[in-house]
Order: C-alpha cells, then sequence, then structure tokens
C-alpha cells in the first residue's frame, strides 16, 4: 500500500472517531455567522459614509471659496463735506481808495511848495507855486491886443451904423455899405479871437497854482524850491492818495471763482497786525478768467478810518464761505485718471461697479475737492484696480467716511 492509501485510511477512521455534532447547534452557528455578516456590512457601510460626507462638505466649500474668489473684494468711502475752515489764505495786494501823480502844466520854477511828504490836504489846498515871468507878459501882451481890437470893434459898429443911415437917405451905395458891416464883423471875430487867447493863458496862469484834486494823503513829494518846471516832460511833482478806505485786490483760483460773490463777507489779514482778522467786503469780480494764470481778480472794499492799514501792502484775504452746498472732498486715492478725464468707481446697491467721471476742485493732498460727479449717498472704491470697467461685480468688505479737509 503506497504512502496515499495509507494517509487516507488513516483520515478515515480519524473521522470515524469524532462526535456528531447535533443538528440545532449546527443551526445556532449559521445564524451567528448571518449576524456577524450583517454587522460587518453595516460597519463597512458606516465607514463609507463616515469617509465620504467630508470629502462632499471639503468639495462643497472649496467650490464656494472659488466662486468667492472669483468676485473682487473692495473697500469703498463715502465723500465727505470740506469744512468750512479749509478756505485758504490767498496773497493779496492793498490799493488806496484813489490815488493820482500830479503833474505841472504850466512852465517856469518852482517858487514854494506848503505840503510836504505824509501831509493830509483837503480838496483844492494848494501844494505848491510855480513862477512862470514868460506866461504873465505873453498874458499881458494878449490882453493889450484884446483891448486893441475891442477898440476896432467899437469904431467899426459906429461906421457901420452910419453908413446904414446913409445908405436909407440914398446919399451912399449898397456896396459901400456892405463893406462897412463886414468890416464890423470882420473887427468882432477879431475880438472873439483876442478874448480866447487871453482866456487860455489865463487857464495857463492859474495851473501855476498847484491844488490838491481831492481829498488824502500826499505820499511822494518829487520837487523843491527853484527847480525847473517843464510841462509835458512827465516828471510827477507828487502823489496823492486817499487812504480813509482802501482797496484789496486778489487772484481768486478758478475752483474758488464760482463761490465768490459781491457782497460776500471777507478778512484781511496782515502780518503786522499779529493775526487780527480786519473785515473786508467783497465788492466786484473781473467777471472772466485769466488764461495764464488761471485766476479770477477780485476786488475787495476796506474800511481804514485809523490808518492802521498802509496802502502798498502785502495781505492775506480769508473769504467766507458762500452759500448752498458745500464741496465735497474724496481720498486721493480714488481717483482713476484716463482718456475720458478723473473718474471714480461707484458700487450700486446691486454692488456692481459703475464708472463716473468727476470735476476736481482744489487739492489737499491726502484729499481732493469734488465739485460734481459724487453725492454723499455714494459708495466710493478705495484703491481701484487700473483694469476696473463697468459692470464688475464686486463684494464689499470694509466701508469708512474720509477725513475732512481743513
Amino acid at each position: 500500500m503506497n504512502s496515499l492509501e495509507t494517509y487516507e485510511t488513516k483520515a478515515a477512521s480519524a473521522s470515524s472517531r469524532r462526535p456528531a455534532i447535533p443538528a440545532h447547534e449546527s443551526k445556532g452557528n449559521g445564524a451567528r455567522l448571518f449576524r456577524l455578516g450583517i454587522v460587518i456590512l453595516l460597519l463597512l457601510g458606516l465607514a463609507y459614509v463616515a469617509g465620504l460626507l467630508p470629502r462632499r462638505a471639503a468639495r462643497t466649500q472649496l467650490n464656494a471659496d472659488t466662486r468667492d474668489l472669483a468676485v473682487l473684494s473692495v473697500s469703498v468711502v463715502s465723500p465727505a463735506p470740506a469744512k468750512a475752515t479749509g478756505t485758504p489764505l490767498l496773497p493779496a495786494e492793498v490799493k488806496p481808495w484813489v490815488e493820482t501823480s500830479i503833474y505841472a502844466r504850466a512852465n517856469g520854477y518852482l517858487k514854494r511848495w506848503t505840503t510836504d511828504l505824509g501831509s493830509v490836504v483837503e480838496a483844492g489846498q494848494l501844494l505848491a507855486e510855480i513862477e512862470a515871468p514868460e506866461l504873465n507878459q505873453d498874458l499881458a501882451r494878449a490882453r493889450a491886443e484884446l483891448a486893441q481890437t475891442e477898440a476896432a470893434q467899437a469904431l467899426a459898429k459906429t461906421t457901420a451904423e452910419r453908413w446904414e443911415e446913409l445908405r436909407k437917405a440914398k446919399t451912399v451905395s449898397d456896396q459901400e455899405t456892405s463893406e462897412k458891416l463886414a468890416d464890423f464883423a470882420l473887427k468882432s471875430a477879431g475880438v472873439a479871437a483876442a478874448r480866447a487867447t487871453v482866456m487860455r493863458l489865463e487857464e495857463l496862469l492859474s495851473f501855476t497854482r498847484i491844488s490838491a484834486p481831492f481829498a488824502g494823503t500826499i505820499t511822494i513829494r518829487r520837487t523843491d524850491v527853484g527847480e525847473l518846471i517843464v510841462a509835458g516832460s512827465g516828471k510827477e511833482l507828487f502823489h496823492l492818495a486817499q487812504t480813509g478806505r482802501l482797496r484789496v485786490f486778489v487772484q481768486v483760483p478758478q475752483a474758488m471763482a464760482q463761490r465768490i460773490a459781491p457782497g460776500q463777507p471777507a478778512e484781511l489779514l496782515l502780518p503786522e497786525l499779529g493775526g487780527r482778522g480786519i473785515p473786508a467786503r467783497v465788492a466786484r469780480t473781473s467777471g472772466m478768467v485769466n488764461a495764464d494764470s488761471r485766476t479770477v481778480l477780485t476786488e475787495l472794499e476796506v474800511e481804514n478810518p485809523k490808518g492802521e492799514i498802509l496802502a502798498g501792502s502785502y495781505a492775506q484775504v480769508k473769504f467766507s464761505e458762500a452759500g448752498g452746498e458745500a464741496v465735497l472732498t474724496l481720498p486721493a486715492n480714488t481717483l482713476l485718471f484716463r482718456a475720458e478725464g478723473p473718474q471714480v468707481g461707484i458700487v450700486n446697491t446691486n454692488d456692481i461697479v459703475e464708472l463716473r467721471s468727476i470735476s476736481m476742485g482744489r487739492d489737499f493732498g491726502p484729499t481732493v475737492e469734488i465739485l460734481a460727479g459724487v453725492q454723499t449717498s455714494d459708495r466710493v472704491i478705495l484703491n481701484p484696480l487700473d483694469a476696473l470697467v463697468n459692470g464688475t461685480r464686486v463684494r464689499v468688505v470694509t466701508a469708512s467716511k474720509p477725513e475732512t479737509a481743513h
């Protein structure tokens, strides 16, 4: 017997020696195995579900984050009105209310002067006298010639009257009478010419007395006794100024010109007065912008009864804010400069960007005046991207208000 047969014989004898398993025990083992399989399947299902849910939640969160990242996040700011104290100090020039240079109209030598530098004079007051002997001689000769022509006129008048009577008596011809009448007319014209010459020389002689054309202060005297005076030479003898009231001229920038109106109050500041403001009033403006400086010449009136303000002084003017809506300001980092001009990005109620053109005013550095284009309720984008376009959807993350300009 070979080995295989020997092994099978031993196995058969061994199995025949094992005790037989009851039938009910065999069914119990099958039920336990079935329940164990169910439990294992449940555990495997729970493990699968437990691993699937986090992955699905992570995928959902990833999709949401991707959508959020696709929307541009922006910070916005609302326009704020500029404070009234932000009115800048503008350089100004103080001028007399009325001033004039006084020249000579008669030739001669200065005989005397009666007022000196700083003298306060009244209208018509004598300032100086000119000695003009040649003019006196010309006037004397003109008066003598007037008397001569008047005598000739009287004789011609008598002759013409007599010849008129003789013509009526038919003793002289009409021709002779007409000649006498014409001679009388000629002598009358000579009298008128001589009288006009006398009046002209008398008028010139009156110019030897130099008088003040209006009340004021002598600010310049450029002559002295014995000096040769030549009429029409352009040499100023005196300069007269009226300083009880002053004119102040200031160049107002174009951006401020619309807020300046006649009657508007202002303050005049001079360093020598320690910063004390002097009330002033806008009298008038030039009504046009200077093309070179982009400013509008504005004239103010200032009362100066005590003479504490010296004409010709350098001063500064601060205008009170005109009525109406306050000018709005925005931070400088909200502006976009493009071919269309300065623009800002506005976020509407649907979180959509609208690019809006604006009109700029004064530049305060951190902030800029906005004259037109925005309102206080607008949400303006801070640090906008250069590639920002209309219709872009954005998400507002922060909102703040800018500091108002001082």
